[in-house]
């Protein structure tokens, strides 16, 4: 297939009547701006060259122009404003191209969607198609995922499958989280922020030699915490919801006894504390979309209460042993975890049949909480690198990775003082080995050519009963299940330097996501298991690093197609969750994100994508909501049922776009004063498989604003800053088993920031 033909399903794609005026405005407006742009690259003086991005989206260090596929890297100050006001890993969502993060549970547990793929599976042992890695290791459970960003030195976004040297549920992508590592001189910064709802956030490090070219330590402090700020008016109680404690912290180690070993030893721990997701009933209009009017953030009307806590630690080691022109390394990670989210999932009181209720209509009361006894996570990588040829480079490797999870869920009889009336337990224990190889070759001085392939072995065994049913099932089980695959997959890239900062690269890659299962037996009798899912992507990308280092531009174009993609098909009318598999998912789209320094202090970092993705199975069908919501889907076979063939994924928009504008004055004394305002937009997204007029939300807008200043010597830094800055109020998800119930994203929050450096 020539470049040509890769690319014409795309062009057609933009001429079709799905992309809407308002996203084709959005489209114009971001190449306008770049075009506009343009003149002033050569005309601005004085200018600056941008300085080379170094990352590991290939397990060893190099500049990201280097590296074919398409990736985005958050850093420094542009990752600090970010995180200004004590977000947590969701302030990612829109931040890079092709990137969604939501949760469902607050600040844990995040659902990470990269290119439309990802997963609304709220289940303790739910497997997601996005990888979240911390200093290079796998964090495979959504719990361990939400483990706070804090004193790092760079967050990388990787799009697409990355299965032949990451290889653990990869078929989206990888988001890797790289922390500020133990340096040989002393250094240490403290940042302190004060903000809206009594939002106080900490962050600090300190680092330095403890035995000189021997031994460097570093320790890594994060404390968050908020004030409750939503008021109950169901218990007349003000500041009753919202609130959180969360600390988390870091001790890492660097050894170099001899020459040709280096080895990196950390430990770090959370312990966290809050309300669960604020659920509200009915905030949805009937038969429209959008929000229904005079819904505020801050007050909710519920009966039940809504406590979270999550405790984890962990460990991590890396070893490097250099044997002349070999390179052996270990890297090996531990985590543990236990926690629970309890939550009022009707978002109301009462219920029709048992007055009073509200706000409007409120079939049954639910509530209900979900615990991970225990998490218990292990993992080991041995590699083997040879680098020292000058046309040849190669690695080769071996993987493990054992996980054993406790799950227990409860229901609670609301209407009788929140009673326990309802607990199932479930066990799951995965064993997974993979071994990997990859090389890349030097052609010639312009030419690249790299490839991979790894085969990969993923068992588990799971195991779950019914204890007490809330409907008066009685007990059930305990049901097994032992899902077991060997999966090949592997990558084969070219790149092409015509110039110097002129780079096109093709990259063909596959991947897949083991399987999964699901057994929510409260309210059903079945157990699930959803089959390997499998991917494989073309990928034609340009890399230009243009006018003199002030230009850097990353395009991107794709297509993909997935075959048995693991689907969760929503509560609907039985309030039960099931996992199934679509035939055939498609999807194509466009990445570009780039940077330019304007001269005169001015930089702009700005991204766009678009991304198509559609279920292609006649055969799919799915039971729609269970509220009285308009579905557009039609009919299926079975009663109750509607065909969801053709449907774009859930929580998958269209268009994506970030903006990041800064504005850097030196005043006379060397002091300078810097304005900075970043935006992230989304487009249309759906909740669940299929569509309705109200589970939706058209669109999502966020802004942020900061001024500070910073003295001539660096070491003290003034801010003041603002998120949402709009007040832009969205429903970021539903619930559709019991009435129009959803949550919002976060409020606008401003305050003042100080940061000392030493």
């Amino acid at each position: 297939m020539s470049p040509c033909d890769a690319t014409r399903p795309l062009a057609s794609l933009l001429a079709r009547p799905a992309v809407t005026d308002h996203a084709r405005r959005l489209g114009g407006w971001v190449v306008a701006l770049w075009v506009g742009l343009l003149p002033s690259l050569v005309l601005a003086q004085p200018q600056h060259a941008l300085d080379d991005i170094t990352v590991t989206a290939r397990k060893q260090e190099q500049r990201a122009f280097d590296v074919p596929l398409s990736l985005s890297v958050l850093q420094g100050e542009g990752l600090d404003r970010l995180r200004a006001s004590g977000m947590d890993v969701r302030f990612l969502t829109n931040r890079t191209p092709s990137l969604q993060v939501m949760s469902g549970f607050g600040r844990i547990y995040p659902y990470f969607f990269i290119r439309g793929l990802g997963n609304t599976d709220f289940d303790m042992n739910a497997s997601q198609p996005v990888s979240v890695m911390h200093d290079g290791i796998v964090l495979e459970n959504p719990w361990l995922k939400g483990h706070p960003i804090f004193d790092v030195e760079r967050v990388e976004v990787l799009r697409g499958p990355q299965g032949t040297l990451f290889g653990r549920n990869t078929p989206a992508g990888i988001v890797k989280v790289e922390s500020a590592r133990p340096t040989w001189e002393r250094e240490g910064y403290g940042r302190l922020s004060y903000g809206r709802f009594d939002s106080v956030n900490f962050e600090g490090a300190l680092s330095g030699p403890l035995i000189p070219s021997v031994l460097a330590a570093r320790a890594s402090l994060l404390v968050q915490r908020r004030s409750d700020w939503i008021d109950n008016t169901y218990s007349g109680k003000d500041n009753a919801l919202g609130g959180y404690d969360d600390i988390a912290g870091r001790i890492q180690f660097v050894w170099t006894p001899v020459e040709n070993f280096s080895g990196r030893f950390k430990v770090h721990v959370r312990d966290f504390d809050s309300n669960a997701r604020v659920f509200r009933a009915n905030i949805f209009r009937s038969g429209r979309t959008g929000l229904r009017p005079g819904l505020r953030r801050d007050k909710t009307t519920q009966d039940a209460g809504n406590p979270q806590y999550l405790a984890s630690h962990g460990f991590a080691t890396e070893l490097h042993y250099t044997l002349g022109e070999f390179r052996l390394i270990s890297l090996t990670g531990g985590d543990w975890l236990d926690g629970r989210s309890r939550g009022d999932v009707d978002g109301g009181f009462g219920a029709v049949w048992s007055p009073p209720s509200g706000p409007g209509l409120i079939p049954f009361p639910t509530e209900t909480a979900d615990g991970l006894s225990a998490l218990r996570q292990l993992s080991q990588e041995f590699r083997l690198e040879h680098t020292a040829w000058q046309r040849l480079d190669w690695r080769v490797g071996f993987f493990y990775f054992h996980e054993e999870l406790d799950i227990e869920g409860f229901s609670y009889d609301t209407l009788a003082g929140s009673v326990l009336n309802g607990r199932i337990r479930q066990d799951q224990r995965t064993e997974a080995w993979a071994v990997f190889a990859a090389a890349t070759f030097t052609l010639t001085e312009n030419i690249e050519v790299a490839a991979g392939v790894r085969v990969s072995e993923d068992d588990k065994e799971y195991a779950s009963e019914r204890l007490q049913s809330p409907i008066g099932a009685g007990p059930l089980g305990p049901i097994h299940r032992a899902p077991r695959d060997l999966v090949p997959s592997w990558d084969l890239s070219l790149r092409y330097q015509v110039v110097p900062g002129v780079q096109p690269y093709v990259r063909v890659a596959s991947s897949f996501r083991a399987p999964s299962i699901q057994g929510r037996l409260l309210f059903g009798d079945e157990v699930t298991v959803a089959d390997t899912e499998d991917i494989i992507s073309v990928e034609l990308g340009l890399k230009l690093r243009v006018w003199r280092q002030r230009v850097h531009l990353d395009l991107a174009a794709y297509h993909f197609w997935m075959h048995d993609q693991q689907l969760t098909a929503g509560s609907g009318v039985d309030n039960a969750n099931r996992l199934l598999n679509a035939d055939r998912t498609i999807g194509r789209g466009i990445e570009a994100e780039g940077t330019v320094a304007l001269g005169y202090g001015l930089r702009l970092t700005a991204g766009l994508s678009y991304n198509y993705t559609r279920l292609d199975d006649t055969g799919l069908f799915v039971q729609p909501c269970g509220s009285d919501c308009t579905v557009l889907d039609s009919p299926g076979p079975v009663p109750g049922t509607v065909s969801i063939d053709g449907n774009r994924l859930p929580q998958a928009p269209r268009w994506i776009a970030n903006l990041n504008l800064s504005y850097t004055r030196v005043l006379p004394n060397g002091a300078a004063l810097i304005l900075a305002t970043d935006w992230a937009y989304r487009s249309r997204i759906n909740f669940f498989l299929y569509e309705s007029r109200e589970f939706r939300d058209n669109h999502l807008l966020e802004g942020g604003l900061r001024l500070s200043w910073l003295s001539a010597s660096g070491g003290l830094e003034v801010a003041a800053f603002g998120r949402n800055i709009l007040n832009n109020i969205s429903p970021t998800g539903g619930l559709d088993f019991n009435n129009l119930a959803g949550f919002v994203n976060e409020p606008p929050v401003w305050g003042i920031e100080a940061a000392v450096r030493l």
